[in-house]
């Protein structure tokens, strides 16, 4: 990778980490220090960063994109319809291994005490990349690679929120049920239907009136 690649790929990571939070004022000095190196490269990653809509410009310059109502119902919109095809492509296309996998991922789901909502967002994590894998589309998996990038600006996890772990589980296996099935219209409409519950507690969770 080159060295803009690099620094890219780490603020990438900084914000799967929390590292940097949505809002937080982002200088090019800083992050070239942090990464120890020269300006140029940096300016081209923020750039970049900026382009995907990860960074933006605010009256006080530039800073990690905070996410308003409306932009996160479109989010949840565009996420509701991958998940789906995801879901649809690999009840037609799972292999054995693959299946495995998701029925391990969801077990290991169900197992995980509630009062340890970052391992069960880690499970859940790992259990829709699961999914995306068993799709067997290179170019959804992108898709949905870039997609991921911008959910990492939403704060915390909707786990944290009383009774959503013992909600999803019934939604994951409803969902894994029907690719197992080989029932691709039911497997997209359980995983666009555990999105959409998604996006209600993600909205109750940022925007309380």
């Amino acid at each position: 990778m080159s060295i803009a690649q690099t620094v890219y790929a780490g603020f990438i990571d900084g914000l799967r980490t929390g590292a940097y939070l949505p809002g937080d004022r982002i200088r090019a000095e800083d992050v070239a220090k942090s990464f120890d190196v020269s300006r140029t490269p940096v300016r081209e990653a923020l750039s970049r960063l900026q382009e995907r809509g990860l960074l933006q410009m605010t009256a006080t310059g530039l800073a990690v994109t905070q996410l308003d109502r409306t932009a996160v119902l479109e989010l949840y919109a565009v996420r509701e319809l991958m998940e789906g095809s995801a879901a649809r492509f690999a009840a037609q296309h799972a292999s054995p291994s693959d299946l495995f996998t998701m029925r391990q991922i969801a077990e290991a789901f169900v197992a995980t005490p509630a009062d340890e909502p970052a391992r069960v967002a880690q499970l859940n994590r790992a259990f829709h990349a699961a999914i995306y894998e068993a799709a067997h589309n290179k170019f959804l998996l992108t898709i949905l690679d870039g997609m991921h990038d911008t959910l990492m600006l939403l704060p915390s996890t909707t786990f944290a929120v009383g009774g959503r772990q013992g909600d999803a589980v019934g939604e994951h296996l409803a969902i894994l049920d029907a690719i197992e099935r080989r029932d691709p219209d039911a497997a997209e409409d359980h995983a666009r239907s555990h999105i959409r519950h998604a996006r209600d507690t993600r909205l109750g969770m940022m925007f309380q009136y």
